[in-house]
Parts: C-alpha cells; structure tokens; sequence
C-alpha cells in the first residue's frame, strides 16, 4: 500500500494550526493595545472577529491548495506564499465581517494583519525546520536506467528537497554495460539480464522502484509486473510512460524528476493519517486492557510453564522489514524446536503457514476436555485472542496497523513466490480479512493471499471498522480460531 502525495489537507494540519494560534495571538494582542487592556473573547462585537477569522483559516486549510509545496519553499517563495493566503483569508472573511456589522477599526485590521504576517512567517519556518530534521520519511529506492545516466541520476535523486528521502539500494542496468565502472558508488549494481536479478532484489528490504531509461517494452512490462507482484511501489518518468495496466496510478517526485507511480494500492496522506491516527488511539486502549490481563495471565502461565511471560518473534512487516512481534506466551519453551517435527501435521499447504489441530506445543494441552478437546491455559488465552494482546505496543510503535495482513515468519517468507510478496504491501495487523473468514477452515494459501489482495485494492478507513466489529463478534463466539 503506498500513500499518495498529492493530498494536503490533513498531511499539513500542524501548519493549519500555527496559522489559527498565530491570528488568535494577533487579534489579542491589538485588543490590548487598542483597548488598553482586556481579551477580545469578553467582547460580544469584537470577538466576532476572532470566530470568523477562525473559522475562515479552518475552510483554508481544509479545502484549498495554500499548503501545497510548503517544505521544499525557500523564504521568498513563503512570504508570497503567506501573503496570498492572507489575502485570500480577509476576501473569505470580509463579506461577514461586513454582513455582523462588527465594529471593527481599519487600523485595528492592518495591524492584525501585521503581526500575524510575522509571527506566521517564522512559525511556518520553524514547523518547516522541524519537518526537515525530524519528520522527513526515508525509503528504499532500486534505480533502473542505463549506465550513461547512472552517475546523474544518483546525485539528482540525492539531492532531491521533497518529503520523502530515497536511499538507492540498488541500481539495474538496462544496457548490460560492466558494472564494475560503478563501484565508487558504493551502491550494488546489477543488469537486468541477469537470470538471477530478481532473486538478487527480494533479499533487500526495498519500498521503491525507479524506471528511468529507454527498454525494449516487452522486458519492461514484465520486470515492472514482477516488482508490483511483490507489492513494491512502481515509478517510471514521463518521457518513459507507456500504457502499462496497473491498479493505481498517480504522479509524484524522486528528487526533481517527475513520475508517474504504479502501485497495487495509493491511498491520499489524508486516510494515511486517519489509520494511524485510528492506531495510536486503539493502540492505547488495548495497552491498558493488556495491562489488566496481564494481571491475570502471567501467573497462569508461569505456574504451568515457568519462563518469560511474553513471547518475541522476528516477523515479516512492511516491504520486507524485520520487526520482533510480541505475545503473551501460550506455548512451551521448546516449541520452536518441536515445530519441524510436527510439520507433517501442518494443515496449510506447502509450509507457508504452520497451522494444526490439537497442538502439543501449548501450554496445558494435555488437559483435555469431556469433548476430548485440549483445555490447557495456553489454549484458552489462544481460542479467546487473548495470546494477540501484546501487539498493541508493536501498533503504537508502527511496525503493526491494528488492521492488515498476519506478518510471515522469517522461514515462511524465504518460501514465498513473488505474487505472495503482495501480502507485505501494507502494514501486518493484529487482526484483518483472513482472520474474520473462518481463519481456521482456510488450508488453501493461495486463499489467503485473495483475501489480503483483496483488503489492499479495495482498503478505506470504513473497511478497517468494519473488520475491527467483525473481529470482536468473532472473539465473542470462538469463531475461527483454533
């Protein structure tokens, strides 16, 4: 899943806000001075003025483009910028300003007007310093262009000013040119007729890839559908734009390069910022609940299987990237060693997951039931979920999404095909479409893989609520898990 960058009305809402603070800090203080004294807010006329000027900055930022660009402005380019958007701020807010007849001077207006311009001014630079040094978002980069455009494109793309920051790992040579002539870049080179190139790639964690050369459109077609078979995010310049099928398309800048991107899924910085947002929020509720049941949980867990009451694991995330998973611990000590002799038992065709009836690895499986099923305190905290609690915090870090496809073992993705890399194109989540569909009557991966293909093209913020009811309801009646 990538996120667009073409959608600035929540992607730059801090802006918005230092814009309100500043006016409203403006307004007060030339209250004060005209007023000698006093807060506007306590003014019936006056404080008209701060609401309508308020609720003009919201219309602005919401709903028009006065943000677009913002980071890679330099101070001149600001201040026209923030020029005009006070111009188009006091036009929004002089008809109803007119209509309430609030009694306002014009000097009063002017020198608002004035020191909102500065003090605006400087808090957009700072917000901008501050996105610069600590917000700038960094991903993995593979060019692919012919040798005589390597050395350029490199420093282009390096010095590039936009919100992303692409680290090239890899470079792809279209000409089959020697790519020893490239080791000062310290970057690994590869042709593309190399048989071998796309088991090279999948050993690196990569987000991006770069078409920036001219190639015989039959290759081309085949190597872009393998890197969006893996759920990796396509770009190609304009002057290489052929009508290629994707599921998304739209356009952005590596470096100053203008791009046309083709992605499984592009989603705006506005639902980006609604699912994280929904994240960090859901996240700290389950930390608390995780908090509470670990209360409960532990000891029964250290009396029946003494050791670590949480259990980490290296999984799979986001394009590939090595993250450690946590649980509460509802297995055995030597489980991990037990697993290759169970394997046989392993009910999901050829060893992409690992799941099986009556599992001896967990915790008090040996107790069984009057049905014969195992009723051991590993087993309950597995058929309730309770096991799953843990993730919360990997949620709050952002390794996790609260919704998204289960992150493979790292011996489960060296297995993986190039159309099951799709699964990894988004976030894993704690809970997501496989595990609200009957998780444990699916055997059939490929099955899986629909349904996480599934969630990916077809992804809003009210499918994730959707899924979120869904996997409560299905907690609620033990539906699905074993």
């Amino acid at each position: 899943m990538h996120r667009r960058g073409d959608d600035n009305a929540l992607r730059h809402i801090d802006f918005t806000i230092i814009e309100i603070v500043t006016m409203q800090l403006s307004c007060l203080l030339v209250y004060w001075i005209a007023r000698h004294g006093g807060v506007i807010y306590y003014d019936p006329d006056y404080r008209l003025l701060a609401y309508v000027l308020l609720v003009g900055q919201l219309a602005l930022g919401l709903f028009s483009d006065c943000h677009n660009g913002i980071l890679v402005r330099n101070h001149r380019q600001e201040l026209v910028s923030l020029l005009l958007y006070t111009l188009e701020l006091w036009l929004c807010c002089a008809p109803f300003l007119l209509l309430l007849r609030t009694p306002i001077k014009l000097w009063e207006l002017f020198l608002v007007t004035f020191f909102f311009l500065i003090t605006c001014f400087f808090g957009r630079l700072v917000d901008k310093h501050f996105h610069h040094k600590c917000l700038k978002v960094s991903r993995k980069l593979v060019l692919v262009t012919s040798s005589d455009v390597v050395r350029r494109a490199v420093a282009r793309i390096n010095a590039g000013k936009g919100e992303i920051d692409y680290e090239i790992v890899a470079i792809c040579l279209t000409d089959n040119a020697d790519p020893s002539r490239f080791a000062g870049l310290d970057i690994p080179v590869y042709n593309t007729s190399d048989p071998d190139l796309m088991d090279k790639l999948v050993t690196k964690w990569i987000d991006d890839a770069f078409f920036l050369s001219g190639m015989k459109t039959g290759y081309l077609s085949t190597l872009i559908e393998d890197f969006v078979t893996m759920g990796i995010t396509v770009h190609y310049s304009l002057s290489a734009m052929n009508d290629f099928a994707s599921v998304s398309i739209g356009v952005q800048s590596i470096g100053d390069y203008k791009v046309i991107t083709n992605s499984a899924k592009l989603i705006s910085s506005r639902a980006a910022f609604i699912k994280r947002t929904m994240d960090i929020c859901g996240s700290l509720v389950g930390l608390l609940l995780t908090a509470i049941l670990f209360l409960f949980i532990a000891p029964a867990i250290y009396i029946k299987s003494p050791g670590p009451i949480f259990f980490k694991q290296k999984r799979i995330g986001l394009n590939g990237k090595v993250f450690n998973m946590y649980k509460f611990r509802s297995m055995y000590m030597d489980a991990e060693k037990r697993k290759a002799e169970l394997m046989a038992k392993n009910k999901v065709q050829d060893g992409m997951m690992f799941k099986m009836e009556d599992d001896p690895r967990i915790i008090g499986s040996e107790k069984k039931g009057k049905d014969g099923k195992p009723k051991g305190i590993g087993n309950f905290i597995r058929n309730t979920s309770l096991d799953e609690f843990p993730q919360f915090l990997n949620v709050l870090k952002g390794e996790m999404s609260l919704v998204g496809t289960r992150p493979p073992t790292l011996d489960e993705w060296e297995k993986y095909s190039l159309h099951h890399r799709i699964r990894m194109a988004v976030k894993p989540g704690i809970t997501g479409m496989w595990q609200v569909s009957g998780r444990s009557e699916i055997t059939d991966f490929d099955e899986v893989i629909m349904l996480d293909r599934k969630y990916l093209e077809s992804w809003t913020p009210m499918l994730d609520i959707k899924i979120i009811f869904r996997t409560v309801m299905v907690v609620l009646k033990r539906d699905g898990a074993s």
